[in-house]
């Protein structure tokens, strides 16, 4: 039993669920009860993940032909939220899968509910039905010829619950899965080799120095490896070879007179 349940009993009052159209300040507290109502649902179904982001909740506030009512029980101190209802009279949304010329062929003019949902510990207490009954309420004031939602197909509670209501299926599609034998993308750890020596890794090896060669020469004497000095020609000086000597004597390179 809730709080502002326990509240009204005590105050001896008769509970009431109201409606109103949400405001921006309910947003937050809104998306907090959304995620407690969808919590378990959304561990189990692989369709149609609720909420789908807080962003996307924020979005849906801001744009026109939506409606979102707020279903309260009001006690003191404050009031409870009890139920969340969001409808659309056209499709909405970029990754909405409904086609709408399915339903201009079967001549069919849908108000389209979004959210429905009621807090757990309110099942079965009526909100659900008032809530149905409101949704109806506001097609038949457009000029809507059906209530179109989507539910899971293992929501056994809520099926049971659309169904006691007249609500019945509309396409036989259903999601289907094959489990595709793959290889993993990456390949499995592999021994790493041992460390192998220089020599197997083909390092060049160090080079030896040659040794140096000498002649000996006869007797046992080293003979030296340079050219031999120019022998000079026998025979008398010419005038070329004494004319340097001369050239020195005349620079004055040699003893004063």
């Amino acid at each position: 039993m809730s709080k502002a349940e326990s509240s009204t009993r005590a105050a001896g009052e008769e509970s009431l669920i109201y409606v109103r159209r949400i405001h921006r300040r309910d947003l937050n507290r809104v998306w907090e009860f959304l995620k407690k109502v969808f919590r378990d649902v959304n561990r189990e179904t692989v369709e149609y993940q609720r909420p789908r982001s807080k962003k996307r909740f924020l979005e849906v506030y801001e744009e026109e032909g939506v409606e979102q009512l707020l279903f309260e029980v009001r006690a003191a101190p404050g009031q409870e939220i009890v139920g969340y209802a969001e409808c659309a009279f056209e499709i909405t949304g970029t990754d909405n899968w409904m086609n709408e010329r399915y339903f201009t062929k079967h001549d069919m003019r849908p108000l389209f509910v979004e959210e429905l949902a009621v807090h757990p510990d309110y099942q079965g207490r009526g909100v659900g039905a008032f809530m149905l009954e409101q949704l109806e309420h506001l097609a038949r004031i457009h000029g809507c010829t059906h209530l179109v939602l989507e539910v899971a197909e293992n929501n056994d509670g809520a099926l049971k619950f659309y169904r006691k209501r007249s609500f019945y299926r509309l396409d036989a599609a259903i999601f289907m899965a094959k489990k595709v034998a793959v290889d993993a993308e990456l390949l499995p750890p592999r021994a790493l080799k041992k460390p192998r020596s220089p020599e197997a890794l083909g390092a060049p090896a160090k080079p030896k120095r040659a040794p140096r060669r000498t002649l000996k020469a006869r007797g046992g004497e080293k003979r030296s490896s340079a050219p031999p000095p120019a022998s000079r020609p026998s025979g008398p000086a010419t005038d070329e070879e004494i004319e340097p000597l001369e050239e020195a004597e005349n620079d004055g390179g040699g003893d004063p007179p």
